[in-house]
């Protein structure tokens, strides 16, 4: 059994400082731009859509799936984020020639 306690901290467990405030400032910069958004279904389950977000509000941000067929949710929270249900990721155009 491993004791991954170190003087009262849990090293393995920490994650990054992020709050509420710079998801949702990172949220408004990706606003109207072309993103891939990753769900955690659980029991390692995962799904993956290219989307664009259209929708900031102050509790939750909606985003517009480029597949109209897709059925799932399209508004999250920013906790989701927080807690890694949701990863949002911009997509990054290349100029073909």
């Amino acid at each position: 059994m491993h004791n991954f306690v170190n003087s009262g901290k849990n090293i393995n467990m920490i994650k990054a400082n992020q709050t509420i405030n710079s998801i949702k400032e990172t949220v408004k910069t990706l606003s109207g731009k072309d993103v891939s958004v990753k769900l955690n279904l659980g029991r390692n389950k995962f799904v993956t859509f290219p989307a664009v977000i259209n929708g900031i509000y102050p509790s939750l941000f909606t985003v517009n799936p480029f597949d109209k067929s897709f059925l799932g949710k399209t508004a999250y929270s920013y906790s989701e984020i927080l807690c890694g249900r949701v990863r949002i990721a911009a997509i990054e155009k290349s100029s073909e020639m």
